[in-house]
């Protein structure tokens, strides 16, 4: 800790840096980074008295700014510290520690502009990064870092990691294995940092995934193109039983994963739900509509075509593999759930309405209105399916009526990933024609623009 007389007398006497600053101004700040948490006491102690502002000017634009997002919990400039903290605790896992800590410091930099923050903060981090003495090679690092800061997490959660088109568009971006590394590293510590609805082990698991799979492109190994996974014992015995009695089965099953590789505990990851039907229309809003009803957060969602065996009459039945997590409480007993599923595809359920009773009970905010939703195409995001993602308010029954739009479009729903933060969902919709190809973009344009209409209606 700094004593106040201290602060002052150094914001009275300090002189200013040279430009680039001297090896040890640096290694004293990549110092004072990497102290943990008692680096955010003596930060504050320099801030206010201004000596921050004066090392790094950039920094009085984000100082004491409020976030535009709810879902975190400090003002910009108290975050960026966060996220030094939180990275201090992982620089054993990267080569360069110094590169980590400074990335955490300027990752948010940009948001005291105007624009796509990563895309303003990469500008501001080259400047800054060249001013307090990085070589050039450093420099490119660490603005690329900056500018790619939500890759990881925007990508893994929001994109089919078994798709050969996500996982190379990311390494394409990161450019080699340390970059790689130290990218992981600074996801982490941005989410530890911005607040608990950030970080899980769910979105862990997920980013892991995704960095495995790069690091595996990286070091020479092209993805394969996915093919069709054999159905499991499990989901051909569903599909079977479902052809026979001509209406949904279920089954619940919880996933788990250690809480470290040193730990033996498990920690919940949420529950995968596998449902067979025979294949009918408006299965997927039907299932989510039901979920909703049962405050079931939906996380991921696959889409497939079961062909039977056989020794089974001819049919189809469509197999639906999703990742869910209790709202509230505990999970719904799967013979509810089934009973539901079966009231909804028979048009008996009132989906809608129960929907609409609960929204109803909920206390209005007066004064606010919640920005209108954007409906947008992902160019090249897949070589296989059309990816549509949805930016809207989270609300209870958003999926079912997305899933109601998507099937009065005719088009099918080959899997979809469910991103929420705070009140904004952001969900990407696998999308192909009834042949099972991506649409035309004259098509995937209009169907954009229908959806967003519906949403905002």
């Amino acid at each position: 800790p700094l004593s106040l007389h201290a602060v002052r007398r150094m914001a009275a006497t300090v002189r200013p840096l040279p430009t680039p600053w001297p090896a040890e101004a640096r290694e004293q700040l990549v110092t004072l980074l990497g102290s943990g948490r008692p680096t955010v006491e003596v930060w504050e102690a320099l801030e206010a008295e201004g000596l921050i502002s004066r090392l790094l000017p950039d920094w009085e634009r984000v100082r004491c700014r409020p976030q535009r997002n709810a879902v975190h919990v400090w003002t910009v400039d108290r975050h960026l510290i966060e996220t030094a903290v939180r990275a201090s605790e992982l620089t054993r896992r990267v080569s360069r520690p110094d590169l980590l800590l400074v990335s955490a410091l300027l990752h948010d930099i940009g948001k005291g502009w105007p624009g796509d923050h990563s895309v303003a903060g990469e500008i501001i981090a080259k400047d800054v990064a060249a001013r307090i003495g990085f070589d050039r090679s450093d420099v490119a690092v660490l603005s690329l870092l900056v500018r790619h800061h939500l890759l990881l997490i925007e990508t893994a959660t929001r994109r089919d990691l078994d798709d050969p088109a996500t996982v190379r568009s990311v390494a394409e971006a990161v450019g080699t294995q340390s970059t790689l590394e130290l990218l992981h590293a600074l996801t982490e510590a941005d989410a530890l940092a911005t607040g608990p609805a950030a970080w899980s082990s769910w979105r862990g698991s997920l980013v892991a995934d995704l960095v495995r799979r790069v690091s595996a492109v990286l070091a020479g190994d092209a993805p394969d193109e996915p093919e069709p996974a054999a159905p499991t014992a499990e989901q051909e015995r569903l599909a079977i039983e479902a052809y026979r009695t001509g209406g949904p089965v279920l089954a619940l099953r919880a996933q788990t994963e250690p809480v470290t590789e040193e730990e033996t505990a498990q920690e919940p990851l949420g529950v995968e739900l596998l449902i067979a039907v025979p294949d009918q229309p408006a299965v997927l809003p039907a299932v989510a509509g039901v979920l909703a009803v049962h405050r079931l957060t939906v996380r991921t969602a696959e889409l497939r075509t079961l062909t039977l065996p056989d020794d089974v009459e001819d049919g189809a039945v469509l197999l639906l593999n999703w990742r869910v997590a209790a709202e509230y409480g505990s999970l719904p007993q799967a013979t509810r759930l089934r009973a539901d599923l079966v009231r909804a595809l028979d048009g008996t359920l009132d989906i809608a309405g129960r929907l609409a009773e609960r929204d109803a009970a909920y206390p209005r905010r007066r004064g606010w209105t919640a920005p209108p939703p954007r409906v947008t195409v992902a160019p090249a995001a897949s070589h296989h399916a059309t990816v549509i993602e949805v930016r809207a308010q989270d609300a209870p029954g958003l999926l079912h009526r997305i899933g109601m739009a998507l099937e009065k479009a005719g088009v099918r729903v080959r899997s979809m990933h469910v991103s929420t933060l705070g009140s904004n969902a952001v969900d990407a919709f696998y999308v192909t024609t009834g042949a099972g190809e991506p649409l035309p973009g004259d098509d995937a344009g209009s169907l954009a623009r229908v959806l967003e209409e519906t949403l905002r209606a």
